[in-house]
């Protein structure tokens, strides 16, 4: 990081140290003033020795308020109890700001924030350690650092102390520590060794966010509240794209406590004191919707209709040779189609979003992974600059990526209601809002034709994807749709090291459209990808008749990430070796996110009822920053997955969405939540997420446990509904 991207106050609201950067999104560094600059993060030591924290990535469960501030304090030497974080607040100028920087997602927080915030930490303790050696009369040289301390001889001197002096130097050049300085990056182990299961020791620091959420301090956006601020609820069309055609409020405003209701674009919005009574005011409304040029899909014919498209010419996403012409030389040919439903995210706390509006500024307050994107959107919608628009990102209830939505829907619903009804309000979602309110995981199809050698090896292989895109119409088609192949529909089949053991084989992807909105759900193309892989993998393996370790080891040869996964999760989980009475295990390995997660499930099946006794699971990933981090998201990820191959479904009729809440789109409860055993391998390669890949083998390992249980494939999830 070039030191230019630094810039450094010390007069704020108390004396101390204060560095803020600026993220670039080009190569060039351009000089930056302090006044009314908005960094994207920030670093300040007060002199009562707390170290403030301030991040522009967001907190959504995946411990990055841990892992980055633990960049920041290996670096800094500094006492990691007076470490407090906050989120940034989107304010002031404009800045020349890149949606990757200003967004939290796919898993890439840790990695492109690596050497940034190690840095901001190295050039801290620099200052102070030559501030120390400026006051004392010797060189900094001559001076060392320990838990917020510089140390001379018998001399120690806090960092809060010396925080203002060290404001008033130059920024310095840095040399960051050589990783066998490390106190707190890393786990116990290093060079390959797995760490792990439940006890999840190592050097992982406490969670700075979770004394607060015990104690209940925590303030999500559903807990903000200020005098004068009334609630929103909104009646929206249960045909996607419909609009209001008249209705009648009469009864609805008779409701106590309803103040007004108003027609905004989204729908029918009633505004009222409280929430109860908004509710009240919403269900006594009368409401003609306008239909003209929309319809929803009928789900149930939704296979049928992508079955048709996928004899059609589609998108080649990636290829080699000529897999027309390949099926003759196979000895065997084997085809097989896969089928995956609408998936909704369903994070803890609903949609909320509260806005306060002047006829001059508008504050806004969300939980949100795409800050920028909501403020750019307010000062369109108002007719704002954006500097009149200031946005706040209280604690989020989880996301999934829901909260990543590029279209700012319950934002930009909240904006055109105060707007609207003149008021102060906080918009809430309710539960059945959540569920029916669209942005889903996509219905997927998929079609695999392969052509299998005389050694039961694939050699050829073609690949039919169907599906809606994510990123076609975002901010980020450029990058992830160009041209409108998206390729994270076929993120896990492109770049799978099984097809390069096929000369010829092609990847195709057919991207369908209708009314129903999609967006991306954890771990994104990999939710369908993985478990059709893994899948067809284990099919092979069985018509092969070889053990489905030893069949991926054979096709794993010349990957090594994969192979250190796989062999560790057989030796953990007891591969080959004999289980109770009833037991059956089943593997999966998948790489995503620049991780690669093999998982063993253990599972009895009996009179129909199917039982998850063990999940032991093991990532390669390079190095693991937060080993307590990553385990956890490996248990949750476990529990999520889980959650959607056993039960997840949304169906779509004419008449809206079926499903409306926790009765019949139904979550993994905790008699059901499997023994869950978590491995760490550390190499020298690449660091990978850890946010999302933990999802991916999950359905497939699952579902190859099924089969060595009862024979039977699966071909369609949610496992539960398909097993007749």
């Amino acid at each position: 990081m070039n030191r230019r991207d630094f810039i450094q106050t010390a007069s704020l609201a108390t004396s101390g140290l204060l560095l803020s950067f600026f993220l670039p999104v080009k190569s060039q560094v351009r000089a930056l003033s302090a006044p009314g600059f908005s960094p994207h993060a920030l670093l300040r030591i007060d002199s009562d020795d707390t170290v403030r924290i301030i991040l522009h990535k967001v907190e959504m469960g995946q411990g990055i308020w841990t892992t980055l501030p633990m960049l920041i304090a290996e670096e800094l030497d500094c006492d990691w109890t007076r470490i407090r974080v906050e989120n940034r607040v989107i304010e002031g100028p404009q800045q020349e700001e890149s949606m990757w920087v200003l967004s939290t997602g796919g898993s890439d927080t840790t990695r492109s924030e690596f050497d940034r915030l190690r840095t901001v930490g190295a050039i801290a303790r620099t200052m102070l350690v030559q501030a120390a050696a400026k006051r004392l009369g010797i060189s900094p040289g001559q001076c060392s650092t320990a838990n917020g301390y510089v140390l001379a001889g018998t001399t120690q001197i806090s960092y809060g102390s010396l925080a203002t002096e060290a404001s008033a130097l130059p920024i310095p050049t840095v040399k960051l520590r050589d990783p066998r300085e490390w106190k707190l990056i890393g786990g116990r182990s290093r060079g390959g060794r797995p760490r792990g299961g439940r006890s999840r020791g190592g050097r992982s620091p406490q969670r700075l966010d979770i004394p607060d959420k015990v104690n209940g301090r925590t303030c999500y956006g559903i807990d903000i509240q200020f005098p004068g601020l009334l609630v929103a609820v909104l009646e929206r069309c249960p045909v996607f794209g419909g609009k209001v055609k008249s209705f009648n409020a009469s009864d609805a405003v008779r409701v106590p406590g309803v103040r007004k209701v108003v027609q905004v674009a989204g729908g029918v919005a009633v505004v009222a004191d409280h929430t109860w009574a908004a509710l009240q005011g919403r269900k006594a409304l009368q409401i003609e919707w306008d239909l003209a040029g929309v319809k929803n899909p009928d789900s149930s014919k939704l296979t049928e209709e992508y079955r048709q498209v996928a004899q059609q010419s589609g998108m080649i996403g990636q290829s080699k040779g000529n897999v027309d012409n390949a099926w003759q030389k196979a000895d065997t040919v084997y085809e097989q189609e896969f089928q995956f439903p609408y998936l909704a995210h369903a994070p803890m706390e609903t949609l909320n979003c509260t806005v306060k509006l002047t006829s001059d500024r508008c504050e806004i307050w969300t939980a949100t992974q795409s800050q920028s994107l909501h403020r750019q959107d307010a000062a369109r919608i108002l007719g704002f600059s954006e500097e009149q628009v200031v946005l706040y990102t209280p604690a989020m209830g989880g996301s999934f990526g829901r909260r990543g939505s590029f279209g700012s829907d319950w934002v930009t619903e909240a904006l055109h209601i105060a707007k609207a009804s003149g008021e102060n309000i906080k918009l809430i979602w309710t539960r059945e809002d959540d569920i029916r309110g669209g942005y889903y995981r996509p219905v997927y199809l998929h079609q695999a034709k392969i052509g299998i050698g005389i050694n039961g090896l694939p050699i050829a292989w073609k690949h039919d994807v169907v599906g809606q895109s994510l990123f076609v119409n975002t901010v980020l088609e450029k990058d992830i749709a160009p041209n409108g192949l998206d390729y994270s529909s076929l993120d896990g089949v492109n770049g799978s090291p099984y097809l390069t053991h096929c000369a010829d084989h092609a990847v195709v992807l057919h991207t369908t459209a209708n009314n129903v909105p999609v967006l991306a759900w954890r771990s994104v193309g990999n939710t369908h990808t993985a478990f059709v892989m893994e899948t067809l993998i284990d099919e092979l393996a069985f018509r092969a008749g070889r053990d489905a370790v030893e069949y991926r080891k054979t096709l794993l040869t010349n990957h090594p990430r994969h192979l250190a996964a796989l062999n560790t999760v057989a030796e953990k989980a007891g591969w080959g070796q004999p289980l109770p009475q009833g037991h059956f295990q089943g593997v999966a390995v998948h790489a995503a996110m620049g991780s690669v997660v093999a998982q063993v499930f253990e599972i009895s099946f009996l009179e129909n009822s199917l039982k998850v006794h063990r999940v032991v699971c093991v990532i390669a990933c390079g190095l693991a920053v937060n080993p307590d981090g990553i385990a956890a998201q490996m248990e949750g990820g476990i529990i999520y997955g889980l959650t959607a191959a056993l039960y997840g479904e949304i169906t779509v009729g004419s008449e809206g969405i079926t499903q409306s809440n926790f009765h019949d789109y139904r979550m993994l409860r905790i008699e059901d939540s499997p023994e869950i055993e978590v491995h760490i391998i550390e190499d020298d390669g690449k660091m990978g997420g850890a946010g999302e890949p933990g999802v991916a083998p999950v359905a497939p390992a699952l579902g190859n446990a099924f089969f060595a249980a009862t024979g039977k494939r699966i071909r369609k999830l949610p496992l539960l509904s398909n097993i007749s």
